[in-house]
């Protein structure tokens, strides 16, 4: 199996990092999309962050053309992303970020010390990767995303692991109802999930990253 390119930021320079975030960019992006979201988090204590790099890919619904991608798309409505799914690329993707959580793990973190974090796309590879590992990690970040074939991820063990989830209620790539949708079921399985939304495309906002800010430094 390949290996994922990734880049590194410590919040704190000159400390050693008490916690991890694994974060996700979305299609068609790269490692460094996030990275400039690092100070602005102002987070209280030192975390390493880890930004990979999806596999490059063709991808569907952009006629083919080849980027950077956790998995291929077919369509974008509601019910395609939620039903009809590459799972053969998530699970590849899931299985490579797995691989990322346990050379942490081999460097004596804890599993509840790493966050996995991603948008859209990335953010699909978040819910998956946290919900069905065999590891408990000590959140899930889901932004601007959707959770596929969600009916089977509500058995899951982790039903106590905080997750944030966020959707942008303008949102014209990934549908509002889609990440809403992944909430609902996810509330009503008894996860401990926060949904927030905002009047916003598909994007972060400075309200978000702020909310984002607060419930990262009370998890950690």
């Amino acid at each position: 199996m390949q290996q994922l390119e990734y880049i590194e930021k410590i919040s704190v320079p000159g400390t050693l990092p008490t916690s991890i975030v694994i974060w996700l960019h979305g299609l068609g992006a790269d490692y460094n999309d996030f990275v400039p979201l690092v100070p602005e988090l102002n987070l209280a204590k030192n975390v390493k962050f880890i930004f990979p790099n999806a596999p490059m890919r063709p991808i569907s619904i952009n006629n083919g053309y080849t980027m950077r991608g956790w998995y291929d798309i077919y369509e974008l409505t509601a019910k395609s992303l939620g039903e009809n799914v590459d799972i053969a690329g998530i699970n590849q993707s899931v299985s490579l970020i797995n691989k990322i959580i346990e050379e942490q793990l081999s460097e004596g973190f804890k599993s509840e010390q790493i966050i996995i974090a991603g948008f859209s796309q990335g953010g699909v590879i978040s819910y998956i990767t946290g919900l069905s590992s065999k590891y408990k990690l000590g959140g899930i970040v889901a932004l601007s995303t959707y959770l596929p074939n969600a009916d089977s991820y509500i058995t899951s063990n982790h039903k106590d692991t905080p997750i944030f989830a966020a959707h942008g209620l303008q949102d014209n790539v990934v549908p509002y109802i889609a990440g809403n949708l992944a909430h609902q079921k996810l509330s009503a399985a008894g996860f401990k999930i926060t949904w927030y939304e905002y009047p916003m495309a598909h994007s972060l906002c400075a309200d978000e990253i702020a909310d984002l800010s607060l419930w990262f430094n009370d998890i950690l």
